[in-house]
């Protein structure tokens, strides 16, 4: 498949009447983003992992920030799996007001399996791959991949999560 490819589960808008109340509780916050080359090794996982989590708590972002940890990891760990090769990957963190987005590129064009598309057979119970993409499409909001010049960008996205829904720290 080429072009972009998106799986999206995006939470309902609140309605016209409540949109003044609801903008006005979350102040709007800038767009901050940091991008870095990780090595083609199993040790980029923790790096991609602890980068993820210092990002959100620098910036005080609500996206919940064990979910886009475990996200992440699947990600960079599919990236140095299915690809050959010794190239970097590199590991891309958008914090916008509304959401965290996180993308991992890696020189393999060829899409990343079941993310876009229902899968019709269920993991094996005694294999300990194969569900990654299965915990991204259940997990974001939304994911999907995209070529690049150089290969592909997985990513996926997770909504901030309102004062009133976080635990308690």
């Amino acid at each position: 498949m080429n072009g972009l490819a998106v799986h999206d589960r995006s939470p309902a808008r609140p309605s016209p009447d409540h949109r003044s109340a609801w903008r006005h509780r979350v102040p709007p916050r800038p767009p901050a983003s940091w991008r870095i080359e990780l090595p083609h090794t199993t040790a980029a996982v923790p790096v991609a992992r602890a980068l993820v989590r210092s990002a959100l708590a620098e910036q005080e972002h609500t996206a919940d920030c064990d979910t886009a940890e475990l996200l992440t990891a699947e990600l960079v760990a599919n990236a140095v799996e299915h690809t050959s090769g010794d190239a970097p990957i590199e590991l891309v963190v958008e914090l916008m007001p509304t959401a965290c987005q996180v993308e991992v590129h890696d020189p393999d064009p060829a899409p990343p399996g079941a993310l876009t598309r229902p899968v019709d057979i269920e993991p094996d119970p005694w294999q300990e791959g194969g569900r990654g993409l299965l915990l991204i499409r259940a997990l974001s909001s939304s994911c999907g991949h995209r070529p690049t010049a150089s290969g592909k960008a997985v990513w996926f996205r997770l909504p901030v999560v309102p004062a009133q829904r976080r635990r308690p720290a």
